[in-house]
């Protein structure tokens, strides 16, 4: 097998873990009553990929004819998705067995959706960055309409299968036209024939099949103007399924989406910066005003998903290893406090209603659960950008290296957006802790949420001590060198 295909290690987390999806579904094919023992084995086979996903190491390795790359930036953004992915699980174990809707699929899915973000993450062609997309989305169809008695969760999925096919028929265009124009689907090659064309450029047509496959990619990540699929989505689907679709699949497509900008599109910078600036610009402003009218908080966190993901395009507008490391920074932080935000809205049920959705049933949620409430007010002020909280910093990293590359205007802008998007997560607090107690929810009894809860509280609280976010920092400089060296 190494002769066949050298420096395969490098891809064992991804092989494992599909092997282990295909042994969870003969469990929960053949043993009765097996959701609780799938949902755990599936974490720990996640937990074993995280250890072979750090153990290949950061030095950049090809493998499978350079179809797929490993190096620090794989590994930090592979990640972030793999715990993403294995705190999707344990949250959803809570919530479907309250439900009375406990299934084995629910976990093999979401590891076959991890399989493909890996894949997305190390794709190093558009013939193995479209399989990764692939074999993600379709699980994640699946997901979306996980709840098949309800109407809105079959909306949502609906919605979302219709228009992730057109985005993906966007893609393939896209990458058709690239292929006809330059002749080569792999990154590398691509970024030579670029850099062989001297004063000449690039042509024209390759030139429109960026920007499709650009299109293609925004959808992935919800950014302006392909995000309108996000709030039904977010809103229709379960709520672990929100959760997973919030953070995972933007880590993804956001490192796919760097991989395909910074290698074999670095020459042509000029084409596609402004593309990304639209996204970005649209994106921030958008999730800013369009979340102050919201009443479900579903969708709330949905246009806040679409304005983080605006944020974080600012560090791929810097062009330079700064900017990525902004990017990478800003995404670990955005995972911390939306699965913490998920944690707690996973948190709050009422005997006969079921899951509480709406922002004014959290009226007095300071008096009745008080400990509840000052999560839900670290988190918000977090994602608000408020000092000195994580998400502040966040913001930092992507800011400065625009700053730094001298696109002032788009700084300002990111401030403004931020400014408004506070007065969204603020009204949250205050209705809180200022408005009439509403019926109490019933207590919290899992442990497993609890313990994230409260570590991610306590994460979001103390990012500011340099012992806290220093390895952090560290480890995203590093691997976002490892990227621009490509």
């Amino acid at each position: 097998m190494t002769e066949l295909f050298p420096n395969i290690n490098i891809a064992y987390g991804e092989i494992f873990l599909s092997f282990g999806a295909l042994m969870l579904l003969m469990i929960g094919v053949f043993k009765n009553n097996s959701v609780n023992l799938v949902s755990w084995i599936a974490v720990g086979l996640i937990a074993v990929t995280l250890f072979l996903t750090v153990a290949a190491g950061s030095e950049q390795t090809y493998t499978f004819s350079n179809l797929f790359v490993a190096d620090g930036f794989t590994r930090f953004m592979k990640v972030l998705v793999l715990l993403a992915a294995a705190l999707a699980v344990i949250m959803s174990r809570e919530f479907f067995r309250l439900e009375g809707d406990e299934r084995f699929e629910f976990p093999i899915l979401l590891v076959l959706a991890t399989v493909g973000m890996m894949v997305m993450v190390s794709a190093n062609d558009l013939m193995s960055l479209y399989m990764g997309i692939e074999l993600q989305s379709l699980s994640l169809y699946v997901l979306a309409a996980f709840k098949r008695d309800s109407e809105r969760s079959t909306e949502a999925g609906l919605k979302y299968f219709v228009l992730g096919a057109l985005s993906s028929g966007i893609l393939l265009y896209g990458c058709s036209l690239i292929y006809g124009f330059i002749g080569s689907t792999n990154f590398s090659s691509i970024a030579v024939a670029l850099s062989n064309m001297g004063e000449s450029g690039p042509p024209i047509g390759a030139i429109v099949g960026l920007v499709f496959v650009l299109s293609g990619l925004a959808f992935k990540i919800s950014a302006v103007p392909f995000h309108m699929w996000t709030p039904d989505v977010y809103e229709g689907s379960q709520t672990p399924v929100t959760a997973f679709f919030a953070v995972a699949p933007k880590v993804a497509a956001l490192a796919l989406l760097s991989r395909t900008l910074y290698v074999p599109f670095g020459e042509m910078s000029g084409s596609w910066s402004q593309v990304v600036i639209f996204m970005s610009v649209a994106s921030m402003l958008l999730g800013s005003f369009a979340a102050i009218m919201q009443t479900n908080i579903k969708r709330l966190m949905a246009y806040s998903s679409i304005g983080h993901v605006g944020f974080a395009l600012l560090g791929l507008i810097a062009g330079n290893a700064e900017g990525l490391r902004g990017v990478m920074v800003y995404m670990f932080i955005y995972l911390i406090m939306n699965v913490g935000m998920f944690v707690c809205i996973m948190s709050m049920r009422r005997k006969e209603d079921g899951m509480v959705e709406d922002i004014k049933e959290l009226s007095g949620l300071s008096k009745n659960h008080p400990i509840m409430a000052a999560f839900i007010s670290i988190f918000m002020f977090s994602l608000a950008g408020v000092p000195p909280l994580a998400g502040f910093f966040a913001k930092w990293y992507v800011i400065i290296p625009i700053v730094n590359a001298g696109y002032f205007s788009l700084a300002v802008v990111a401030v403004l957006a931020s400014v408004i998007g506070a007065y969204y997560y603020i009204r949250i607090v205050k209705v809180m802790y200022f408005d009439e107690p509403a019926e109490e929810f019933v207590p919290q009894k899992s442990k497993p949420m609890k313990i994230i809860a409260t570590l991610l509280a306590i994460l979001v609280l103390a990012f500011i001590i340099p012992q806290i976010s220093g390895p952090v920092i560290e480890s995203a400089s590093s691997a976002a060198l490892t990227l621009r060296q490509n």
